[in-house]
């Protein structure tokens, strides 16, 4: 019997992997098998989470390397697929996590520098870091893409508007690249978080009276925890998501 799960033998590049959702799918992935590279822009805050997993796996499983990036700089974005071809020998997944939200409110009162941040880093840095990572998987014929969006994505927003348009544009990018290189063995999805228990969401969460009216609406009535990512993202990665494509699946708790 084979483990669809495994990742045994894959490396995986997961940005923003320092802490939360990131840290899990990066934890998680590791746990399965694959060499994985933690990535944000404290080079300090990489090694811990590198050595964190390193020492919790054991011998037999994956790995974790550390190569600190800023995504909102294209040189260092390129530099992380150089220093990870260098030392892991290519990459054979690709999780876009990093996000930025530097604003929160009516989308008539954003200022310019604010949206500009947010389509930048969640929108063109991510389709920087495809480009550049998808020309080796088309030379092996097999690849993953997992673009972490948001339920953000798929309905309108009071407060949230301009994040929630540059994770719709995330979804487009997972669809656009199914599209294009699902000929080459290439699998593109996002994954749509709903609420979740980490230090991004905050301000979302921390007050009982938010998470109560934040939870009301979902069926399972409770806030999500990242390994109820981590766990959606390894699905996607391994054989058990091979007929997946083009595809956001929203994690929700069924809101």
């Amino acid at each position: 019997m084979e483990d669809i799960f495994s990742l045994k033998g894959k490396v995986a590049v997961i940005t923003g992997s320092t802490k939360g959702i990131g840290k899990s799918i990066a934890t998680q992935m590791a746990f399965h098998g694959a060499q994985v590279v933690i990535s944000s822009r404290k080079s300090d805050a990489c090694e811990t989470v590198r050595d964190e997993i390193n020492a919790a796996i054991g011998e037999g499983r994956g790995e974790a390397v550390s190569i600190p990036c800023h995504i909102g700089h294209k040189e260092q974005l390129q530099s992380l697929v150089d220093q990870t071809q260098a030392q892991l020998g290519k990459i054979d997944i690709l999780v876009c996590n990093a996000a930025v939200n530097p604003f929160y409110g009516s989308m008539q009162d954003i200022p310019d520098d604010a949206f500009d941040k947010i389509m930048h880093s969640n929108i063109k840095s991510n389709h920087w870091l495809c480009q550049m990572v998808i020309p080796q998987m088309v030379a092996r014929k097999d690849g993953v893409i997992i673009i972490v969006s948001s339920i953000g994505g798929i309905k309108g927003s009071n407060d949230l508007g301009s994040y929630a348009i540059s994770k719709a544009a995330d979804m487009q990018l997972a669809r656009n690249i199914s599209a294009e290189f699902g000929a080459d063995n290439i699998r593109a999805n996002a994954i749509a978080p709903g609420l979740i228990k980490t230090d991004f969401a905050r301000a979302l969460w921390e007050k009982p009276e938010n998470l109560a009216e934040r939870t009301s609406l979902s069926a399972l009535g409770r806030i999500g925890e990242p390994d109820e990512i981590g766990g959606v993202a390894v699905m996607l990665a391994s054989r058990a998501g091979n007929f997946l494509t083009g595809q956001t699946l929203a994690v929700d708790g069924g809101r």
